[in-house]
C-alpha cells in the first residue's frame, strides 16, 4: 500500500479536543515509537480560525479578526483524515519533536502562528483558513 501521508498533507481531526479541525502533517511515523506503539503524526493546526471581514471594517478590527490560533499535538492515524489538499508551508524547521515538549511549547505556538498568519494575509490556501461546516 502506497504511503499517503505525508509531511504537508491537510487532515481533519475527527476524535478528542480538536476534532472538527483542519491540520497538516509536519512529521509523520508510520511504524511508531517505544513510546507510542502505533502509526502517528505531528500535527500543525488551526483552533481558532480567522473571523469574517467586511470592506467597512477598520485596519485595527481587521487585524485583530484576522488572528489565528493554532495548536501543535501528536495525532494517532486512526483519529485523522487525510484530505485531497497539501500546504506547502515549511513548517519542520520550527515543529520538532523535541520542540512539543511542554517548556518549548509556547514559543513553537507563537511561531506557527506567525507562519499561518502571514499564509492567511497573502490569500493562499483559502480553504485551509475557513471553519469546516458539518
Amino acid at each position: 500500500m502506497p504511503k499517503f501521508l505525508k509531511p504537508g498533507k491537510v487532515v481533519l481531526i475527527t476524535n478528542g479536543r480538536f476534532a472538527g479541525r483542519k491540520g497538516v502533517i509536519v512529521e509523520n511515523n508510520d511504524n511508531g515509537t517505544k513510546q507510542r506503539p502505533y502509526g502517528h503524526a505531528i500535527i500543525a493546526g488551526v483552533d481558532r480560525y480567522p473571523q469574517r471581514v467586511l470592506k467597512s471594517m477598520g485596519k485595527k478590527k481587521i487585524a485583530k479578526r484576522s488572528r489565528v490560533k493554532p495548536f501543535i499535538k501528536v495525532i494517532n492515524y486512526n483519529h485523522m483524515m487525510p484530505t485531497r489538499y497539501g500546504l506547502d508551508l515549511d513548517l519542520k524547521k520550527v515543529v520538532k519533536p523535541a520542540t512539543i515538549e511542554k517548556g518549548q511549547k509556547k514559543k513553537t505556538k507563537r511561531a506557527v502562528q506567525k507562519l499561518f498568519e502571514s499564509r492567511y494575509q497573502s490569500g493562499k490556501n483559502k480553504w485551509f483558513f475557513t471553519k469546516l461546516r458539518f
